[in-house]
């Protein structure tokens, strides 16, 4: 149970700045950005929307090819977590269910909707609440729900998921993560920049859905437009009950656990979520998306896309629909630069490599970043372990990188799980000041898979186990069940034979009087 004084803390979250560990002092690469106002991005002649659009299985199609579908209407569901549900960016026909390229980590394809627009971007009927502020917040749940919304930030994690679990916890305080860490990306600057009432909105719905009692929001502190924008939303709303806390600016304060810490001074339990101090966090962008579905009734088919880098012509800030090439975005942004050498989803940190601009745009798409082979680091020769510590005084998990890289290498899996290795979270820090240039977060990423994987053979075999057992008693129990109906059968066959020979008896002494009689 939490020590009083920590609940305290974690109710004033935001009174006082704190500090992470670790951490690192990154050039943000941002302006270019940022100074062009956010633009659309026209109708793309071929939606291709993957069904794996948020954290967990793939979704199941709903549509058949040749359908005709109306903008919103759902073309996949799987309610994994609460939230696996897909809908299409515009109306048309669907033109094939069928296995594309998705813009996914793991480089592999998976099944997608393909919907070829009929130009007329016509709605399905929508059903908004406008009355919001008196409805029944597991209404607004189940809004949030069927609206396919998941955490804009990267994550992907159903968001109707964590409003449940934030009801069943009980929740005091939201948290709105303004605080894009990462170098380039710049998509919720943006957002915050040019629409805050959006925000402001989304925040007062999310917490009338999960019962909290006030609002922080994390921005940067070199946020300044942004912070004046959100501030005059919170005071044109007339809700006293959310706050805006500039933070420091240091990478990866936006990291779920990172921010909860300094905005509290306390740390996740390993294992643990912030709903265990009583903490509800969510990405801005994700406020916005729940705004949209309850006030105007639409899912999430779109969201802000930041195409930039030294291979962009004209960096910028795009409104894309889920779906759209990402060619298309490079196009409306002037296209590449001649010595553009790599095309990144994400940042430079945390982001990955795609082999096309074919590739859709997908819900977890923040950021493409065109890199130039003066951006890329050169292949360094990987160099024994020095022990020089670099790596853990970075860790913002307070990790030891260097022991954990040894006991995934000698493949000791459950010291490696002991050493908190799923506290990893990928950032990319101990990468940057390794001087042995050691690929840690490659070897922690395949660490993790292992573990997925040593997890399922487990279960697999605990299940084969209790199938074993279950076989095994079933047949001792059969066994028995034969003994005792063998054991009836020869006590009723040894009763039958004493009351034939007692009949037999009966019979002899009756037949012995008789002849005495006569």
């Amino acid at each position: 149970m939490m020590h009083i004084d920590h609940a305290e803390q974690a109710r004033n979250a935001g009174e006082q700045v704190h500090h992470f560990h670790g951490g690192l002092h990154l050039r943000h690469n941002k302006k270019i950005s940022c100074e062009t106002p956010l633009e659309r991005t026209p109708l793309p002649g071929l939606l291709i929307v993957p069904l794996l659009q948020h954290y967990g299985p793939e979704a199941e199609a709903t549509v058949k090819t040749g359908q005709k579908v109306l903008k919103g209407d759902e073309i996949g569901c799987f309610a994994h977590l609460g939230g696996g549900y897909v809908h299409a960016p515009s109306s048309g026909i669907v033109q094939a269910v069928a296995r594309r390229p998705i813009s996914h980590s793991s480089g592999a394809d998976g099944w997608c909707v393909v919907i070829e627009p009929d130009g007329l971007d016509q709605w399905k009927r929508l059903e908004p609440l406008t009355d919001w502020s008196d409805a029944d917040p597991a209404l607004l749940r189940q809004k949030i729900r069927n609206s396919g919304i998941v955490g804009l930030g990267g994550a992907v994690f159903p968001t109707a998921f964590k409003t449940d679990e934030a009801i069943r916890q009980g929740i005091h305080t939201l948290i709105l993560n303004g605080s894009e860490c990462e170098p380039y990306i710049s998509c919720d600057e943006m957002l915050m920049r040019e629409e805050p009432d959006s925000v402001i909105l989304g925040a007062r719905i999310l917490q009338q859905a999960i019962g909290a009692t006030r609002t922080v929001i994390a921005i940067e502190d070199q946020m300044g437009v942004v912070n004046r924008a959100l501030k005059q939303a919170v005071e044109s709303a007339g809700d006293d009950n959310i706050k805006i806390v500039k933070i420091t600016t240091i990478y990866p304060e936006g990291g779920e656990k990172q921010l909860i810490q300094v905005l509290t001074g306390l740390e996740v339990p390993t294992g643990g979520r912030p709903t265990d101090l009583g903490l509800l966090c969510q990405n801005v962008a994700t406020a916005t998306a729940v705004a949209q579905a309850v006030v105007e009734g639409k899912p999430l088919i779109e969201r802000i896309v930041t195409v930039t880098g030294n291979g962009i012509r004209k960096p910028r800030n795009l409104v894309a629909r889920i779906g759209t090439p990402i060619s298309d975005l490079v196009e409306q942004c002037g296209g590449y630069t001649n010595d553009v050498a790599r095309l990144v989803l994400g940042g430079p940190m945390m982001g990955y490599a795609l082999n096309s601009d074919a590739n859709p745009v997908i819900k977890a798409a923040n950021c493409i970043l065109a890199l130039t082979q003066s951006d890329i680091r050169p292949s360094q020769v990987e160099m024994p372990c020095i022990r020089c510590g670099e790596c853990a005084r970075v860790c913002p998990a307070v990790l030891l990188p260097q022991q954990l890289d040894w006991l995934i290498r000698n493949q000791q899996w459950d010291d490696a799980a002991d050493s908190g290795l799923a506290d990893c979270i990928e950032c990319g820090c101990c990468d940057v000041v390794c001087p042995s240039h050691i690929p840690l977060v490659e070897w922690f990423r395949f660490g993790k898979s292992e573990l997925r994987s040593l997890a399922v053979e487990r279960k697999q075999a605990e299940t084969a186990k209790h199938r074993y057992e279950a076989r095994d008693a079933r047949l001792l129990r059969i066994k028995e069940e034969r003994r005792q109906r063998m054991e009836e059968k020869k006590r009723a066959i040894k009763d039958g034979a004493q009351k034939q020979q007692k009949l037999a008896e009966a019979i002899a002494r009756a037949r012995a009087r008789q002849d005495r009689n006569e």
